[in-house]
């Protein structure tokens, strides 16, 4: 059919307005849609190694561990409250002690085993944040004393702790030297059964031993463990009433002069808390 002049006219100028405006929108469109995302969020293979990198650097997120400061050091003003027996499984035993420490001089005052264990497990629990674990002290030094051994096993149970690290330093003769990762027995008694976690804290402490003398340069202990750096015992509370793993770590002996002089130093007590993370990473990485 034949178009009016002023309706072709009208027709003409509808179409040019079209080509040249609904264009736009569409090409604006194409600036906000899944091409122009494409071009303007991370690729996916740096994504992925943004990831990776995430996991190198956070290589414990999602765990959780537990740090044992052994002993307090308010015990020595409980020395009756820390007397009491608590049952540990197989019997009762005192539900904590004082704890050693390095012998006193003319110019250096003795250094405790309760401090040691605060100063170590505080530069440890710094370490494993870093490393995207959630930890959980057993006590800070913020309460008169204790706790007792069974409370300590129940903090690290009751948190479903993936590694449980209790820190100390011995107190043996002079000229016994060097460090050892105590591991739980097998043992079965009363409220105690261990034979679940025997075998992974067994390895736990392996790993531990085995960074703890790369790190600190130091050697298994020469008084005990025929030089593995590992002594076994079925009379503690703590790993008796655990059901998560757990270890012991002795880090040196605190009655011995050149043990003493690596204990006492801020230096190698950073280098003893990096030894036992390193052993939790290498551990928990499996």
């Amino acid at each position: 059919m034949t178009r009016s002049l002023p309706a072709a006219l009208a027709a003409l100028l509808c179409s040019a307005a079209l080509a040249g405006c609904g264009a736009a929108p569409e090409a604006a469109r194409g600036t906000q849609g899944p091409g122009a995302a494409a071009t303007t969020a991370t690729p996916a293979p740096a994504r992925t190694q943004a990831a990776a990198a995430t996991t190198a650097a956070r290589p414990l997120a999602g765990r959780t561990v537990v740090i044992d400061p052994g002993h307090n050091p308010g015990n020595f003003r409980h020395g009756r409250e820390i007397a009491e027996k608590v049952d540990i499984g197989t019997n009762r035993k005192e539900c904590d002690t004082t704890g050693t420490s390095t012998n006193a001089t003319g110019t250096q005052a003795a250094y405790t085993e309760a401090a040691f264990t605060l100063d170590v497990s505080h530069r440890l629990r710094r370490l494993l944040e870093e490393r995207g674990a959630k930890v959980v002290l057993t006590h800070d030094a913020d309460r008169p004393f204790g706790p007792c051994v069974d409370e300590r096993a129940r903090i690290g149970n009751a948190a479903e702790a993936d590694a449980v690290v209790s820190v100390h330093a011995d107190g043996s003769a002079k000229g016994n030297r060097g460090f050892h990762v105590i591991v739980p027995a097998k043992v079965k008694g009363g409220s105690a059964d261990t034979a679940p976690i025997v075998a992974p804290s067994r390895t736990l402490g392996e790993r531990i031993a085995a960074a703890f003398r790369r790190t600190t340069g130091t050697s298994p202990a020469n008084y005990l463990g025929d030089g593995t750096g590992l002594d076994v015992r079925s009379d503690l509370g703590g790993l008796n009433l655990s059901t998560v793993p757990k270890v012991f770590v002795e880090c040196g002996n605190m009655r011995d002069p050149k043990d003493a002089a690596l204990l006492t130093s801020g230096v190698w007590r950073q280098k003893a808390a990096q030894g036992i993370a390193d052993g939790i990473v290498t551990y928990l990485k499996g």
